[in-house]
């Protein structure tokens, strides 16, 4: 698997660095959205086929279709697969012991594969029913509404069950606007259900929320929201654990959601597939069944690969709540790194990591010319003075060279220190004491070789006071080629150098703001003595602590 290629613009960082931040408890790892690929038309009809619910073993995939062949309005439909990398066969119909002539839709299935969940208004009670099975390779029985006090004298509808089989979540509809999303308890799956409880606010928005999917550690909520009319989006909440308030939701990205409608989440036992339906274009059908992977963030420490540096980040936090590497077992983490990350790491070993942060990287790879390359986004830099390329002298290709005069590399605003957390990783050789290798116009000067002795330092002040410059110990001008880095957390600036921390301070405040560009191989003034005399390669900016 390649991540960083050229459909790369449609995977999604979705909010989830940043918005998912701000919802309470350990769970906040880093994670993006592959774009949604169609399930296909040897599953998706010409009718509508939506609100998919995907079995516990990954082999079983129930929904909704109105296509040709079933009891005349919607009806409950299963595909089913040998393993989980082999492809969907063929839909089957559940048979008239569980479709009516009614509309029966919007499926769920328990994660033991033996109750199946879903709404009707078929005579007998509109709402919720289910439908049961002794064992997964029996069929399923006739089904039963669940009555008062889950079903109410309107219409409730699109449900989702717990892992555990405790937790019901659905949605509550009066007349023809949607109440929102709603939970009933029970103390066992032999007990009834509790009396439906909303989930407020947090999550109900006053606009309409529905299609509710609660992940199977119980700490992810997906659900669908739109105002008035579709069409919809889906949304995300999270919490810290299954006892705790929902954190504020955030709206998937550009990704999954499009100018269409898409409803109907529903994610893998594992977290690594998110299914939906959307009536997008290009589709067979009015609305057709789609699947979006997920995929966390195995890049720790900024490198583009994950291998044997990113393992050592994660043994270094090894039993700790660090969301830096919690990304297991679901991509969202659960609070502990542990084998659960390891065992997610090893699935991406060796391959090349996408990494969303990642918000500006010139490789500096060119052979000749007066740009260098932003390969991630649109901040390409420009030529001044003309350092000399060095195609085949760089430490990862190609390099730019510097001779301290007054040669630099200039680009347009790419961060404001002021924003939040980020960082800075690059490769250096060569270099003189007071010199500078990467400064932000007219502001500070975030890397340079500090006098007397060429240490490692940063400049880059707190807000609103003076604040002297943080400088290590670690002599970067000596020759060799280091790997030196600036992270910034929020409360304190860490310097790096070759993988090891060198330097550190907590500020008590935010960094100074600057929407000024950069300068690659010069001080933020130009000022004599400060521009580069040396190779600089690989220079990387993430929107993210990272350990280099």
């Amino acid at each position: 698997m390649k991540w960083q290629d050229g459909s790369k613009a449609s995977l999604v960082l979705v909010a989830v660095i940043a918005a998912l931040a701000i919802s309470p408890g350990p769970a906040v790892a880093d994670f993006i959205f592959g774009g949604p690929v169609n399930v296909g038309s040897v599953v998706n009809s010409g009718s509508d086929d939506w609100s998919p619910s995907i079995s516990s073993d990954g082999l079983s995939l129930y929904f909704t279709s109105k296509r040709p062949g079933g009891s005349g309005d919607y009806d409950l439909w299963v595909i089913t697969r040998a393993t989980i990398s082999d492809s969907w066969g063929p839909p089957v119909n559940l048979g008239a012991t569980v479709n009516s002539a009614s509309a029966d839709l919007l499926p769920s299935i328990s994660f033991d594969g033996l109750s199946l969940y879903f709404s009707s208004n078929r005579s007998g009670g509109y709402g919720i029913w289910v439908t049961t099975r002794p064992s997964v390779d029996a069929p399923w029985g006739r089904p039963v509404n669940l009555g008062p006090p889950v079903n109410s004298t309107g219409y409730d509808l699109c449900t989702s069950i717990s892992a555990d089989g405790l937790s019901l979540f659905f949605v509550r509809m009066k007349f023809t606007w949607h109440e929102g999303i709603y939970v009933s308890t029970r103390a066992t799956k032999d007990s009834p259900w509790g009396p439906p409880v909303e989930l407020g606010l947090s999550v109900n928005s006053g606009d309409c929320e529905a299609d509710p999917y609660i992940s199977v550690d119980g700490l992810a909520l997906f659900f669908s929201r739109w105002p008035l009319m579709p069409p919809g989006d889906i949304w995300m909440a999270r919490r810290t654990s299954t006892s705790d308030d929902w954190g504020t939701p955030v709206k998937l990205g550009p990704s999954i959601n499009t100018t269409a409608s898409e409803r109907c989440p529903s994610v893998s036992p594992d977290g690594s597939i998110l299914y939906l339906c959307s009536d997008r274009a290009g589709g067979v059908g009015s609305y057709d069944l789609y699947q979006a992977p997920i995929i966390p963030i195995v890049d720790f420490n900024g490198d583009g690969t994950a291998d044997i540096k990113d393992l050592l980040v994660l043994i270094e936090h090894w039993g700790q709540n660090d969301p830096l590497c919690d990304i297991g077992p679901m991509p969202w983490g659960d609070g502990k790194v542990d084998e659960k990350d390891l065992e997610v790491l090893m699935r991406y070993w060796g391959q090349e990591a996408y990494n969303p942060a990642l918000i500006a990287h010139w490789k500096l790879d060119e052979a000749s010319g007066t740009v260098a390359a932003d390969s991630v986004g649109t901040n390409n830099g420009t030529l001044f003075g003309l350092p000399t390329w060095q195609p085949t002298g760089g430490k990862v290709g190609g390099a730019l060279q510097f001779d301290g005069g007054v040669r630099f590399v200039t680009t347009q605003f790419v961060c404001d220190p002021s924003a939040g957390p980020f960082s800075v990783i690059l490769w250096v050789k060569g270099g003189k004491p007071g010199q500078v290798v990467l400064s932000q116009a007219g502001a500070s000067n975030w890397l340079m070789a500090a006098a007397p002795n060429g240490a490692l330092t940063t400049q880059i002040p707190a807000s609103g006071r003076a604040m002297p410059a943080l400088t290590s110990s670690a002599v970067i001008t000596d020759g060799a080629w280091h790997r030196i880095g600036l992270v910034w957390d929020g409360a304190k600036r860490v310097l790096y150098v070759d993988g090891t921390e060198v330097a550190r301070d907590t500020l008590g405040a935010t960094l100074a703001g600057s929407a000024g560009g950069l300068y690659i191989g010069a001080g933020s003034t130009l000022a004599s003595g400060t521009f580069w005399s040396g190779l600089i390669d690989e220079v990387r900016i993430y929107n993210r602590a990272v350990q280099p």
